[in-house]
C-alpha cells in the first residue's frame, strides 16, 4: 500500500524541521569549517554525510526486523552518545581556530562515528519510519527508500550549516570563543532533550 498524498506531505515537513535543526553533526559541521576552513573541513564533512545514510539503513533494517530489541538498544545508545556528545560540547568550548598548517585537518572517522552515537538521528529516522510508514508499508524496500530521504534532507541540511560557517568565517574568527561556548552550550542542551525529555 502507498503512502497517502497528506501523510508523505506530513513526513517531508517532519524531516525538513527535524533535519535543519541543531543537532552534534549540524553544530560540529558549523564548528569545523569555522575551525579548519571548508577544505581542510571536508573529510569530517564526508564522514558525517556518510554516517548518516549508514545509520538511517540501520533504523529501517531495526524496525523492519528487530523492533523487540530496540528500546532496551536506544536506551544504551543513548547514554552513550549523550558521553560523546558532552565531550565533544568540551572539545568545542576550549577549542582556539587554526591559522596554521601545523593542525591536522579534521578527520573522516571523527565525521562518521559521531553518527553512529547521534541519537536525534536514529530517533529521527526510527520515529519517521513508524509513525508516517509503517502503517502504510512495512516492506524493506519502502522502510530504505524513506531512509534513503531522511539521509539525504540531512545531508543538505548540514550542507546548508557548513554554508552558514563560510559565511560567517571573519565574524568567527574575531569572536572565537563566544561563537564556541554558545556552539557548546547548544551540545549541552541536545544532551540534556536527550537524557531529561
Amino acid at each position: 500500500m502507498d503512502v497517502p498524498g497528506y501523510v508523505l506531505g506530513n513526513y517531508l515537513i517532519y524531516c525538513i524541521v527535524n533535519a535543519f535543526t541543531p543537532g552534534p553533526g549540524n553544530i560540529l559541521a558549523l564548528n569545523t569549517v569555522n575551525t579548519y576552513g571548508w577544505r581542510r573541513g571536508r573529510p569530517l564533512f564526508l564522514g558525517i554525510f556518510v554516517g548518516y545514510y549508514v545509520v538511517q539503513m540501520l533504523c529501517a533494517l531495526v524496525v523492519y526486523g528487530v523492533s523487540a530489541f530496540l528500546p532496551s538498544a536506544m536506551g544504551v545508545l543513548k547514554y552513550v552518545g549523550a558521553a560523546y556528545i558532552l565531550w565533544l560540547a568540551i572539545h568545542i568550548a576550549v577549542s582556539k581556530p587554526t591559522q596554521g598548517s601545523e593542525e591536522k585537518s579534521a578527520s573522516f572517522l571523527k565525521g562518521f562515528m559521531l553518527q553512529f552515537v547521534n541519537v536525534k538521528i536514529y530517533m529521527f529516522g526510527i520515529t519517521a519510519l513508524t509513525g508516517f510508514v509503517v502503517p502504510y508499508s512495512s516492506a524493506l524496500a519502502a522502510l530504505l527508500f524513506y531512509e534513503i530521504v531522511i539521509a539525504t534532507i540531512g545531508t543538505i541540511a548540514t550542507m546548508t550549516w557548513i554554508g552558514m560557517g563560510v559565511l560567517i568565517q571573519r565574524f568567527y574568527m574575531r569572536h572565537w570563543r563566544t561563537v564556541n561556548i554558545v556552539l557548546a552550550l547548544t551540545l549541552l542542551e541536545c544532551v540534556y532533550s536527550m537524557l531529561w525529555q
